[in-house]
C-alpha cells in the first residue's frame, strides 16, 4: 500500500527562543540535541529543503501543502530569511501545488516592519500565549526571568489591529491553575480566527502536572470550556480540538494527530538539514525524535518508510492492546504519540490522559447527540454511553 504522503513541513529557522518557559519541553525537557545545531539554517540547507518540499509535492501531486516557520522562536532569523524559504518553496512546487505558509512566535518581536515583511510574502502568524492575561503566561519569561506578557499583548494587538489578515489564529497549553472559564473568555478577547488547546507534553515515565489523579482534571477543564463554546450564540473562534472529536464522533477523519486513526502527515527539518519527527518526541527521551535521515541525501519518501515514522502511522494496529478494545478507540485514536510513552515499554500503552480523553469524548458526545435530538435529526453518535 503507497503511504499516505507528507502535507505538513515543518522548517527550523531558528534553534534558539528568546524566551525561556519553565514547561517547555523542548530546551527544558530531555533532548538537548538543539545545542549542536547551528543557531540558523544556511540558504543551502533552505534551499535543498525546498527542493525537497517541491520534489514530495511533485511525486504525490499535491495539490496543496502547509509550510510551518518554526522555531525556537523563528523571528529570530528575520523575516528575508522566512521570506528567501517561502518563496522558494513556492517558485519549485508544481503550478498546481498552493503552499500555504505560517509563522510559529511568541509576539514578542512583532514589529510594524516586521509584520510588512511578512505580508510581502504572504506568512500568515500564529502566536503561542497561555492565555489572554499576565496571569496566565506566568511560565512564559525570558533568559533573565522578567515576563514576557506585556511584549507579547504588544505584538499581538499590532497583529490584531494592522495585518488581521495574517492573523492565523493561538496555540495555548492547558494549565490546571487557570481557571477554564476565565482562560477561553480571554482568549476570546485576544479575537483569535482559531485557538489550538494543548495538552502539556508528559508521559508515564515524566507525568504531566497534576497526574496521576483518581479523576480526570484536563478532561473537567476541557469540558468547561467545550460548554461556554458550544452554548455561546455565536461560535466566535473555532478550536480544533473540539471540531475534530465532533467530527470523529460522525464519523468523519480527523486532521490532527492528538484524536484520530488517520496517519499524522507532518515532518520536521532541522537548522542543520536533519529530517526528523514531530517535536513533542523529545519529551519522551534523548534521540526520540531522530531519524537519521536529511535533506541532502535522503527524500521525503524514505522519510515516510522510516521505521519510527510508519510505526506513528500505522493506526490501531500500533495502539495497545487496551486501546484496541476500547469503544471510543475511533475517536480517541490512543491519544498523541508522545502521551503513550513509559520507559522499558515504549509507546505501546495507552496515553496519561486517557482518563481525560475520555471523560471530554463522552461529554462532547453527549452534548452533541442531545442537540441532535432535540433537532429531530435522529442522528446517531458514538461513544454516547458507556
Amino acid at each position: 500500500m503507497r503511504a499516505m504522503p507528507f502535507g505538513q513541513f515543518i522548517v527550523k529557522m531558528h534553534s534558539r527562543c528568546n524566551l525561556a518557559c519553565r514547561y517547555c519541553y523542548l530546551y527544558a525537557g530531555p533532548d538537548h540535541g538543539w545545542r549542536d545545531r547551528p543557531a540558523v539554517p544556511a540558504r543551502a540547507t533552505l534551499d535543498r529543503t525546498a527542493e525537497r518540499i517541491a520534489e514530495h509535492a511533485s511525486r504525490h501531486r499535491l495539490s496543496r501543502l502547509s509550510l510551518v516557520l518554526h522555531g525556537g522562536e523563528p523571528l529570530l532569523a528575520g523575516t528575508a530569511l522566512l521570506g528567501h524559504l517561502t518563496e522558494r518553496t513556492r517558485t519549485l512546487v508544481p503550478g498546481a501545488c498552493t503552499v500555504h505558509p505560517v509563522v510559529q512566535t511568541n509576539a514578542t518581536l512583532l514589529t510594524e516592519a516586521r509584520l510588512r515583511g511578512l505580508a510581502r510574502h504572504g506568512i500568515r502568524v500564529g502566536v503561542s500565549l497561555d492565555g489572554g492575561l499576565a496571569a496566565h503566561n506566568g511560565a512564559r519569561v525570558d533568559h533573565a526571568g522578567r515576563p514576557s506578557w506585556p511584549a507579547a499583548v504588544r505584538g499581538l494587538r499590532l497583529l490584531m489591529e494592522r495585518r488581521p489578515a495574517l492573523y492565523a489564529g493561538i496555540l495555548s497549553v492547558v494549565d490546571l491553575r487557570t481557571d477554564p472559564a476565565e482562560a477561553y473568555e480571554s482568549l476570546l478577547a485576544l479575537r483569535p480566527p482559531a485557538l489550538d488547546l494543548l495538552l502539556p507534553h508528559g508521559n508515564w515515565t515524566a507525568p504531566p502536572p497534576g497526574l496521576p489523579s483518581d479523576g480526570a482534571p484536563y478532561g473537567d477543564w476541557l469540558c468547561t470550556v467545550f460548554d461556554l463554546w458550544w452554548t455561546g450564540d455565536v461560535r466566535a473562534t473555532r478550536i480544533r480540538l473540539f471540531e475534530e472529536c465532533i467530527a470523529l464522533l460522525l464519523g468523519a477523519p480527523a486532521a490532527t494527530e492528538s484524536l484520530g486513526t488517520q496517519p499524522f502527515t507532518s515532518v520536521v527539518v532541522e537548522t542543520d538539514g536533519s529530517i526528523e519527527q514531530t517535536d513533542s518526541l523529545k519529551s519522551a527521551y534523548e534521540g526520540a525524535a531522530a531519524t537519521g535521515l536529511d535533506v541532502f541525501r535522503h527524500s521525503f519518501d524514505e522519510a515516510l518508510h522510516h521505521p519510527g515514522i510508519a510505526a506513528r502511522r500505522s493506526g490501531t494496529a500500533g495502539l495497545s492492546e487496551v486501546c484496541r478494545g476500547c469503544s471510543l478507540v475511533s475517536v480517541c485514536g490512543g491519544g498523541q504519540y508522545p502521551h503513550r510513552y513509559r520507559r522499558g515499554y515504549g509507546f505501546r500503552n495507552p496515553s496519561v490522559y486517557c482518563a481525560d480523553l475520555q471523560r471530554l469524548i463522552r461529554h462532547v458526545a453527549s452534548r452533541v447527540g442531545a442537540a441532535a435530538t432535540t433537532a429531530g435529526s435522529g442522528t446517531a453518535v458514538a461513544g454516547g454511553s458507556r
